[in-house]
């Protein structure tokens, strides 16, 4: 009987796992891999959003410094022409943002949990059947699971 919850019984082989066509684990780990991707360039979203943020808030302090340095001139054409620019046409940061995570974002990850179905919901069944494959049972540093007793335990 398999007494493994959700996340670890993909690690064991049994009939739910027979069940499953290789290919058709091979193409979800696929789109899996790939949605991986867009989950690293949205965080890469996120980072040049603070990070523009957090520019236009050091330039601010620039700004203040060139006027009390006697840059007024200077100092009012930075803020003018650049203290809160739009970075795209109409556009702030937290918009770019906003319109990757409602045009793209949120339908690739629908589509990528649909497609997940296939495969019982599990995300990882395709790196799973790697693991099983490749640790070296009875080895410490390769247990199946966080419960597994480290072996020489």
């Amino acid at each position: 009987m398999d007494t493994f919850d959700n996340a670890d019984r993909r690690l064991t082989d049994g009939p739910w796992r027979e069940a499953l066509d290789d290919r058709t684990v091979e193409a979800v780990g696929a789109l899996t891999e790939a949605f991986e991707t867009v989950e690293v360039a949205r965080g890469h979203l996120y980072a040049f959003h603070q990070l523009t943020g957090s520019a236009d808030i050091k330039l601010e302090r620039a700004v203040e410094l060139l006027e009390k340095a006697g840059h007024e001139q200077l100092a009012q054409r930075l803020s003018r022409e650049l203290l809160g620019r739009n970075v795209l046409p109409g556009r702030w940061t937290f918009q770019v943002v906003e319109d990757y995570e409602d045009t793209y974002y949120s339908v690739f990850r629908g589509l990528e949990r649909e497609v997940r179905e296939l495969t019982n919901g599990l995300p990882h069944v395709y790196e799973a059947d790697l693991k099983r494959r490749r640790r070296s049972v009875g080895v410490p540093g390769h247990e199946a699971t966080a419960d597994e007793p480290a072996a020489g335990t």
